[in-house]
């Protein structure tokens, strides 16, 4: 029922994404995509960029001698993302396919788990700081009522920011259980099964939390260059496209698309919403429509070009795996189940 609904949404969410290129000029849009296809190609072969930037920041927290080296951590990202991105898994099933991967590699079920949950935690409070940047800033350039509020805003985020990575580094026990039930039930218990009790994960999460200098890097310095590095994606891209706009607008737009798509996490590939977004996001930054909309083909360029790869390095990690054991996975494992959909 679940993957049925799944291509129904994702049909829709087609059906809009033509629907917004149908109603502007489909070939300014083509015509502005086709001058710009080799640049285009560059901006997308940067995301390998962020996607570094994250391996790095996952790889610092996991403790142990078994940990991945980077490229490892690279190739497990350039999977997760192309899972959630591509698939209808509600942005966790690429947690729980690099899960199997890292266990299959052989680190331990507990750290696997607890590394993905402290990972998903931060990621959250990092990209509601970022977002919350990109609507001040949009609101400084606004009136000059906005502009008060703007600062308001940016005071409240600068008070935010150590209450955030305080809540972050809290360690009652009764915490870190609620949030490891909390992704049990997003990931529909995929993750309690696969790793045995949850008392284990809660106990590889609390050593993690108690090395605070490790997280407070992860915050402030690895999300905010992972956060960068998407934004010159979308800078770049905007340069071939011939509408060039400061860096800070590309931080900002990149910022709310993310929230965006974020928030759309139902909807396979955000397929629509991305799409209305960079309209919508895009005019108030004085670009216009069909620009906009040649920008939001250009992320789905990237995805063609990164993500789908991504996919197939994926099915060659679990067939590598399999071929090694010599026989077939018990119950066919998480990735056959997103790979039969």
């Amino acid at each position: 029922m679940t993957k049925y609904l799944g291509r129904v949404v994702a049909a829709l969410g087609l059906i809009v994404a033509l629907a917004l290129v149908w109603r502007e000029d489909p070939r300014s849009v083509f015509a502005l995509l086709r001058t710009a296809g080799p640049g285009l190609v560059l901006a997308a072969a940067v995301h390998v960029l962020p996607m570094l930037a994250n391996a790095r920041d996952w790889q610092t927290l996991i403790i142990g001698p078994s940990r991945p080296r980077l490229l490892a951590m690279l190739r497990l990202v350039w999977i997760r993302e192309s899972v959630n991105s591509l698939l209808p898994v509600a942005r966790v099933g690429g947690e729980i396919v690099s899960f199997r991967l890292l266990t299959r590699a052989g680190l331990r079920a507990s750290t696997a788990a607890a590394s993905l949950v402290v990972d998903m935690q931060l990621t959250l409070i990092s990209q509601l700081v970022f977002t919350l940047v990109g609507i001040a800033f949009l609101m400084g350039h606004a009136t000059p009522g906005e502009r008060q509020l703007a600062v308001d805003v940016l005071w409240g985020l600068g008070l935010l920011a150590p209450l955030l990575a305080g809540f972050a580094l809290i360690q009652h026990v009764n915490l870190f259980e609620r949030m490891t039930r909390l992704f049990n039930r997003l990931t529909s218990g995929q993750i309690a099964a696969l790793a045995g009790s949850s008392l284990r994960i809660d106990q590889s999460i609390r050593r993690i939390w108690r090395r605070h200098g490790v997280v407070l890097r992860y915050l402030f310095i690895w999300q905010p260059l992972q956060c960068l590095a998407t934004s010159l994606e979308i800078w770049l891209a905007l340069y071939f496209l011939g509408s060039p706009i400061s860096f800070a607008e590309a931080v900002v737009l990149e910022s709310l698309i993310q929230a965006l798509s974020s928030a759309a996490f139902f909807v396979p590939g955000a397929l629509g919403i991305q799409e209305g977004g960079f309209v919508l996001i895009g005019g108030a930054l004085g670009l216009d429509p069909s620009v906009s909309l040649a920008l939001a083909g250009a992320r789905r360029l990237r995805d063609l070009l990164v993500f789908v790869p991504g996919l197939f390095a994926w099915q060659l990690a679990v067939a590598r795996k399999l071929g090694s054991s010599g026989v077939d996975s018990p119950g066919r494992g998480v990735e056959h189940q997103y790979a039969d959909r």
